[in-house]
């Protein structure tokens, strides 16, 4: 096994990039710090050693969002850095007006909104990443701070559909770095003599992630270190396959496919004898069908789990515009009727107090 200061060796290419080649090309995301040079580095090196007469496009593009004095520069560099591995490179501007509060969130909404956009004009479907194994072990301790469910514990996939793109655009996040450690990455670069920048954000204790960057050492100590987190995710994603295999059975034996337009309905009595995380993402499914808002949120589809099995008879409830209604024999998920204004609210009270 490659020690953590290892760089990462030519005969190890085929296992990240493996089923790649297949591939007419991606979109690698480059930012020109040590993790992305290093998958752009990584990725032209695999490219050229493919015996093949028509290897994989590989399109580098840098995201610029405006937010720091030398963005401007490190993506030249990054484009000196592409030209150099015979790479074609593009740098795209996050533009507009930019949110006074979770700047973050709607930096990392801009960065995929507008990769999926050059993939898509690139006629490419899949994107690169170089989240790594730290990172994993990061997303692990942000969503278990937050107290999410089996679904977030399971970390980043290998391969998911890309966020913020179209369904009809059919474009898919990879990310073929994720078993490797960052240090082995900054190693990789010192061996190819290839300089990188440092994003101070990631440093910055203001930032939640920065924070938890810094425990890292002190939970390693305790025998919690990123291999550990890692492979925490790994079986939290098995036990989310066979979750998801249960609510398809369960889909299928108590409404079976297709739903009809913004409605379902569900025999309570065999809703009531699921195992509880069945009934509950079957519940979700059906909320996610017929209503307008968008996810529902863990906690709240939790209580509304939790009032429909406490109730001794009938019920009612809203939630992410979905109407859920329990009866005597079915418990009904339709969507929720259109919210009056509080303008027309106001309105209609004043001509009925006349």
């Amino acid at each position: 096994m490659p020690t953590a200061e290892e760089a990462v060796g030519d005969e190890e290419l085929d296992a990240l990039f493996r089923g790649l080649d297949d591939l007419p090309g991606f979109v690698a995301a480059v930012s020109g710090g040590p993790d992305s040079t290093a998958l752009l580095v990584l990725a032209a090196r695999w490219a050229k050693r493919l015996n093949k007469h028509k290897p994989p496009r590989l399109l580098a593009v840098t995201i610029d969002h405006g937010l720091r004095r030398e963005a401007a520069a490190e993506a030249a560099s990054v484009k000196r850095l592409a030209r150099r591995l015979d790479v074609p490179h593009r740098t795209l501007r996050w533009r507009g007006k930019k949110p006074a509060s979770g700047l973050l969130e709607a930096a990392r909404i801009a960065r995929y909104r507008l990769l999926a956009q050059a993939a898509a004009g690139a006629g490419l479907a899949h994107v690169l990443t170089a989240h790594t194994l730290d990172d994993q072990a990061e997303t692990v301790l942000f969503r278990l701070a937050r107290g999410s469910g089996l679904s977030g514990l399971a970390g980043m996939a290998p391969v998911s559909h890309l966020p913020y793109s179209h369904d009809d655009d059919r474009i898919f996040l990879l990310r073929p770095l994720l078993g490797v450690p960052k240090s082995r990455l900054i190693a990789t670069l010192r061996a190819a003599r290839v300089a990188y920048s440092e994003d101070p954000s990631n440093s910055d204790p203001r930032f939640t992630r920065a924070r938890l960057r810094g425990l890292m050492p002190a939970l390693a100590r305790e025998g919690l270190d990123a291999h550990r987190l890692s492979r925490l995710a790994a079986r939290m994603r098995r036990a989310e396959a066979a979750l998801e295999f249960a609510v398809a059975a369960a889909h299928a034996a108590l409404a079976p496919p297709p739903w009809p337009s913004n409605a379902v309905a569900l025999e309570r009595a065999r809703f009531a004898d699921l195992p509880a995380e069945v009934a509950l993402r079957l519940l979700g499914r059906a909320i996610a069908h017929a209503g307008d808002e968008g996810p529902v949120e863990l906690g709240k589809l939790e209580a509304l789990y939790e009032a429909l099995r406490q109730a001794p008879g009938r019920l009612r409830r809203t939630l992410a515009g979905a109407l859920v209604t329990l009866g005597d024999d079915l418990l009904a998920v339709e969507r929720a009727p259109a919210r009056r204004s509080a303008a027309m609210r106001q309105s209609r009270k004043a001509r009925f107090t006349k």
